[in-house]
């Protein structure tokens, strides 16, 4: 799902956000509370105060017997080297004074999956139900250690109240830096959420004719996979469909729809045709190399997005051949929907799709077991999607960041004291059939902002998605109080700082492949760098646009007149052996000299320059 700044109905707005919030020194909170639970987000409830304290030392140990024990342990010891506090040795055995001792049991029901209890005293001890139970405890230990080694003695038993906390990504069109989204699989799991949607294209090997930047390796997702299942973060992937598929077919014309003037629909799958079925099929078989999740997502939004279904009339054609005289054109498009269910089921796969679709001009119901994501008010509300028998995961157009465009207005969604049970057109009475909510990061206008002012607007939004699903949607009295618990808490260990620029400001001459140019390097309120030559600034421009970026690989990049508001003149210099690689801060390519040009290339297309820089 992508494009939504253009495709969806615009709201005014943009979340406030200093770029100090991103690279301060993280505070402590100023006022004490005494007897009050200690600062953590999401919110403790349920705190009960015992007279002492626990003291984090530099003989502290983790104590933890079990497989299960062990793995949360040794994630905690990464985590603890990663913040400052040293190497603190897993041992099995009895604990003593100071020792932290980790411990699942699954006896203890009442935790359920992911919750967990902690009790501070002479040593803490970390019980879970299960291995993502302690997990969680251990996140809520970092996050007292962050505000200090000594944390008051006390027990609490903290159960999340939605099974689905999460954030959705499109790195669909415009590719998002894996450090990056590794610091957001590191930041979800600091605040207890537990999915992480990722619109992505995966490189292909049976499609190559596919493979249009920005793609993902498959060594990269797996890498990302990987650390997700450390830190207990599911990432589920999406490929849209039928519509917005532009990424995949815009070079396999036989795919594509085609309307009563035969003009090819570029974004528009047809689902008429069995190839059609058994080429998106195949990609789904070809992500499953990578991804471990049980959740598939098929988009599934806006197929007739700007057109109407009587402009195809092969769509009610097929809808009657297959089921009688009173379907509609839009059975065809739930019979897309319900065949790709059939083959993700077929797999242990449980489905996704967005809401927008479901407008109930079909006659065939969406098959159950079809997990629906609300973002639109349509006329199918969410309680009607229950009443159905569908889980409903709240996805709300309140909820999202897009670059350049609109952003989530956190502070008066706090104030309403918003949860999931607030949709988009309809609040429902019960959390009966809701698995939860997630915000949403488009890349509308891909220019319009860069990683790290996208990571700006996204630390308040974490912090109160986190907080919504998980307890109490108002901890505190005034949102002010409420945002002075995520400066509290900080960032996440092992979080890499991305706005490091690794030389000084100054003039340099970068050599490469015998080119080179002189430029005054500039950094960035962001955290990149400017490149000011004599003849103008270095900038990424020309060829085919997407989203407002020239993705098209080769494309050179020129000297332009300087414009601090203009991304595309934004550099990381990234270290590597010998030297930098130049990447664009918006196209994410790296430039190397080619015929005495400098021209953009994925990494893994062409070798990237090393350039020497003094």
């Amino acid at each position: 799902m992508t494009e939504h700044g253009k495709r969806r109905f615009r709201l005014a707005g943009v979340v406030a956000a200093a770029f100090a919030l991103l690279v301060a020194p993280v505070p402590a909170l100023a006022q004490a509370r005494t007897a009050a639970a200690p600062v953590t987000v999401p919110a403790l409830t349920d705190w009960a105060p015992e007279s002492g304290s626990y003291v984090f030392g530099h003989g502290a140990r983790l104590v933890a017997s079990g497989a299960a024990e062990r793995r949360v342990a040794g994630t905690l010891a990464d985590d603890l080297r990663a913040s400052g506090h040293g190497r603190v040795p897993v041992v099995g055995g009895t604990a003593r004074p100071g020792d932290i001792s980790i411990d699942v049991r699954p006896s203890k029901a009442e935790l359920g999956k992911e919750g967990y209890e902690l009790r501070a005293g002479k040593s803490l001890l970390i019980t879970g139900a299960t291995e993502t139970g302690a997990f969680y405890g251990t996140r809520t230990l970092l996050q007292l250690l962050a505000q200090g080694d000594r944390i008051p003695a006390g027990r609490t038993v903290d159960v999340p109240r939605y099974q689905e906390r999460g954030v959705g990504v499109c790195a669909c069109y415009v590719h998002i830096s894996l450090p990056w989204l590794e610091n957001l699989v590191r930041e979800m799991a600091y605040h207890k959420l537990d999915q992480l949607l990722l619109e992505l294209k995966v490189k292909s090997d049976a499609h190559p004719e596919a493979d249009t930047w920005g793609y993902y390796t498959k060594g990269e997702i797996r890498r990302l996979v990987a650390l997700g299942e450390k830190y207990h973060v599911e990432i589920i992937p999406e490929i849209n469909s039928p519509g917005h598929m532009d990424p995949w077919i815009e070079n396999r014309p036989d795919l594509q729809l085609t309307d009563s003037d035969g003009t090819k629909q570029p974004a528009r799958l047809d689902v008429t045709q069995q190839a059609a079925f058994d080429y998106y099929t195949s990609l789904m078989d070809e992500y499953a190399q990578v991804f471990t999740s049980t959740s598939w997502h098929m988009g599934a939004d806006e197929y007739m997005l700007g057109s109407d279904f009587a402009k195809y009339p092969q769509m009610l054609r097929y809808a009657r051949d297959k089921y009688g005289p009173d379907a509609t054109p839009q059975d065809a498009y739930v019979d897309f929907v319900n065949r790709v269910h059939a083959c993700a089921a077929s797999k242990g796969v449980r489905l996704r799709i967005w809401n927008d679709g479901l407008t109930g001009a079909n006659t065939v119901p969406v098959a159950a077991g079809t997990t629906v994501e609300h973002w639109l008010n349509v006329a199918v509300k969410p309680s009607g999607l229950i009443a159905q028998g569908y889980q409903v995961e709240n996805a709300a157009y309140s909820l999202y960041l897009v670059r350049g465009g609109f952003h989530s207005d956190t502070e008066s969604l706090y104030d309403q004291g918003w949860d999931p049970r607030s949709f988009e057109g309809e609040k429902v009475a019960s959390s009966r059939g809701i698995t939860g909510a997630k915000i949403s990061l488009w890349p509308d206008n891909g220019r319009g902002e860069t990683e790290n002012e996208v990571a700006v607007g996204l630390w308040p939004a974490l912090d109160h998605i986190a907080q919504a699903t998980w307890g109490d949607p108002h901890p505190d009295a005034t949102y002010a109080d409420f945002t002075a618990r995520g400066s509290a808490v900080g960032h996440a260990p092992g979080r890499r700082d991305l706005t490091k620029v690794p030389v000084a400001d100054g003039t340099y001459t970068f050599r490469a492949s015998g080119t080179s140019f002189g430029a005054e390097v500039r950094r960035t309120a962001d955290g990149y760098a400017t490149l000011r030559t004599a003849d103008g600034c270095l900038e990424v421009r020309g060829g085919k646009l997407t989203l407002n970026v020239p993705l098209q690989p080769g494309v050179e990049a020129t000297r332009e007149t300087c414009d601090d508001r203009n991304t595309l003149q934004r550099w990381e210099l990234k270290p590597v052996a010998g030297g930098y690689r130049l990447v664009n801060a918006i196209t994410r390519m790296a430039v190397s000299p080619v015929d005495g040009r400098l021209v953009q290339y994925p990494v893994d297309r062409h070798p990237p320059a090393v350039w020497h820089v003094n």
